[in-house]
């Protein structure tokens, strides 16, 4: 019988800030061991895959970049679908403005085809309005991702969710989110990863996110409690993962 293939959130389920969960590094060597396949998921887009891989190396995780994919690569991917070698303005950092270029798009503020929002550090004024001018004059607004809130050492930060529904109330147009819960995203990181829905696993911390997406894209889903979830949270959605543990020290291959 073949293995299992999983797909496996980062914040909240192998890390939490800079911390490994504990268990997590015997998790991804246990998988290595067996031969299974497996990808990283995100909705972080401000990390490219190579710094997300040196995060989770210095927080005692034995991953590559490889083995990482975003909703920053997601949404460069779903740009190829639409209008493969086309100009974008960018809102965000360095993981969203380098899968863009990758995926074959112009960065320009002139006439573009999308306007690609995604996390930042720091969002900027005079972008936003352009972007939303931008988008009044046609472009396309695309997403990274709908998270309103994101962690942070020193609490909760504005994510692009957020941003997004400024961008959306000034400017009439709702955004097209790449990353999860849209299936796309899944289905992407699917196809990276070369396996189907029917044989892998979504390991998750969060219900509206992580579970739902992995639901609707047709695979086993696990919940994990090291996150932003709670036992009575899971009452407040509609389905329910196929299996909940404490963490994903927890989890048997």
């Amino acid at each position: 019988m073949e293995n299992k293939s999983y797909l496996i959130d980062m914040d909240g389920v192998l890390v939490y800030g800079k911390k490994m969960i504990p268990g997590a590094d015997k998790f991804i060597q246990t998988l290595r061991d067996k031969n299974c396949k497996f990808l990283i998921l995100t909705n972080n887009s401000i990390y490219t895959p190579i710094d997300l891989a040196h995060r989770l190396q210095t927080s005692g995780l034995d991953v590559n970049e490889r083995e990482i994919y975003t909703s920053a690569m997601a949404t460069a991917n779903f740009m190829k679908t639409q209008k493969a070698g086309g100009n974008a303005f960018v809102i965000g950092e360095s993981g969203l403005n380098l899968a863009v270029h990758e995926a074959g798009f112009i960065l320009t503020p002139e006439n573009p085809d999308f306007v690609v929002l995604g996390e930042t550090f720091d969002y900027n004024f005079r972008q936003v309005t352009k972007a939303i001018r931008l988008i009044l004059l046609g472009a396309h607004f695309l997403a990274t991702n709908p998270d309103p809130t994101g962690p942070s050492d020193e609490g909760i930060v504005p994510a692009c969710g957020a941003m997004a529904t400024l961008i959306e109330k000034a400017s009439g147009k709702s955004p097209f989110f790449c990353g999860k819960p849209n299936p796309f995203m899944m289905r992407s990181a699917l196809n990276h990863l070369g396996v189907h829905s029917e044989n892998t696993v979504m390991i998750g911390d969060r219900m509206d996110t992580d579970i739902v997406a992995g639901l609707q894209s047709g695979m086993e889903t696990i919940l994990v409690l090291s996150g932003v979830t709670t036992l009575k949270d899971i009452e407040n959605f509609p389905y329910r993962p196929n299996h909940i543990y404490k963490s994903i020290s927890e989890i048997e291959i």
